[in-house]
């Protein structure tokens, strides 16, 4: 996140065809980052200290991210379509070289044309990873890039699902040690 906030214009480059958002999303990654350091840092400080106030406060909002990751599971896997972000073919393609090497790379590696099809061009002519074959009359690859990418995606789902549930093993894991050292505490104190 914050690699990305430094070098604003080298990432917005990079992901130019796919989102303009990509800022927006490494400032959140950042935050997100920083407000994890300092979750971390209460769970740490309330089981050095034996705080029981810290170990609670630690417990809650670690269940609060916990309920925030199953419930951002469940919208990825009920509407694939919002992961892929809006295209802007039609702004960059041919006037931002970086965008257009982007764009002609992911077409003719899906094997695709477009975000939508090949009406996603302005003007007569198309990109040449558009045409099924080299030849100057070659029939045009009508498939537009949404699909594959939406494809692209399903196929690595089993490795995010997989990194998902151990990030939310670890989480209830830390939850688990939070409540018992509340609980140890609890007991000595009575």
């Amino acid at each position: 996140g914050l690699w990305a906030v430094a070098n604003e214009g080298y990432f917005l480059r990079m992901l130019a065809p796919f989102s303009r958002r990509a800022v927006n999303a490494s400032i959140l990654c950042a935050t997100l980052g920083a407000g994890l350091l300092v979750l971390g840092l209460l769970g740490c400080s309330g089981a050095v200290r034996g705080n029981k106030c810290l170990l609670l406060a630690f417990f809650s909002v670690l269940a609060a991210v916990f309920v925030a990751n199953v419930a951002s599971g469940v919208v990825v896997l009920a509407y694939p379509s919002l992961v892929v972000a809006s295209a802007t073919l039609r702004e960059d393609y041919g006037s931002d070289p970086l965008a257009t090497a982007v764009w002609n790379a992911t077409m003719g590696q899906l094997a695709c044309c477009g975000y939508s099809g090949f009406a996603d061009f302005p003007g007569p002519l198309v990109p040449p990873p558009c045409c099924r074959s080299p030849h100057p009359h070659a029939s045009l690859s009508l498939q537009g890039c949404s699909r594959a990418i939406l494809r692209v995606l399903a196929q690595h789902a089993n490795v995010v699902g997989g990194v998902t549930v151990g990030v939310g093993a670890l989480e209830i894991a830390a939850m688990m040690v939070s409540m018992f050292l509340y609980c140890q505490l609890e007991k000595q104190a009575s």
